[in-house]
């Protein structure tokens, strides 16, 4: 069973949200918030596999709840909830550590996909949300540098980022490639660092960007 905490400041959604994930089966809310400060209360008390969290909130937005989890070393897997379609928010959620992003208006389906991806140590971003923020990339500072020109990546290792980009685990990469999931670890090593980048997600974005998928 996959443990979800659900913030967001309106009840409504709560509810609606909680009534759709009890037809998973294999995913349960164990606990709401209702704002930032509690978010991060009810986040630590219940060290959750996954936190739904809604942007905009009182008291403390989805971002800082991010930063401040962060920098506690205690963010879970965590997908991004709104009604807003801001890229600018997009590229913030990705430097905050926010494993996925998502509309509201995604259905049961790309919700629970999106749920069990991340769990999984895989990412979920929105494709038509992740081409449009590719023009912003070049604003967003790097970890570290990349070579430039960048070594390329091998056939193995475009292999390993697309399925990155579709959302897979690394246990779940080692099974469709039949390799063992330490090779698939040492890959996106490898893969993170030619692209300069510190984690999955921003892999992700740094590929599309430079046309490997």
């Amino acid at each position: 069973m996959i443990r979800v905490v659900l913030v967001d400041d309106q009840t409504l959604v709560r509810r609606g949200i909680r009534s759709l994930l009890e037809l998973a089966g294999d995913i349960e809310i164990v606990a709401e918030a209702a704002d930032g400060d509690e978010g991060i209360a009810t986040i630590l008390r219940e060290r959750p596999d996954v936190v739904l969290l809604d942007v905009r909130m009182p008291r403390k937005d989805g971002l800082e709840v991010l930063r401040e989890l962060q920098e506690a070393r205690a963010l879970p897997p965590t997908v991004l909830l709104t009604t807003f379609d801001d890229d600018e928010v997009l590229l913030e959620a990705v430097k905050a550590g926010a494993r996925g992003y998502l509309l509201k208006d995604v259905s049961l389906e790309q919700l629970t996909d999106a749920i069990r991806s991340v769990a999984g140590g895989g990412t979920m971003i929105r494709p038509a949300l992740t081409e449009r923020v590719l023009r912003g990339l070049e604003h967003v500072r790097r970890d570290f540098d990349a070579l430039d020109p960048p070594d390329p990546l091998t056939k193995r290792e475009v292999e390993i980022l697309r399925l990155m980009a579709g959302g897979y685990s690394n246990r779940e990469i080692a099974g469709a490639l039949g390799t063992a999931e330490g090779t698939v670890k040492n890959h996106a090593s490898s893969i993170l660092s030619k692209l300069g980048v510190r984690d999955r997600t921003r892999a992700v974005l740094k590929a599309l960007e430079r046309g490997y998928i």
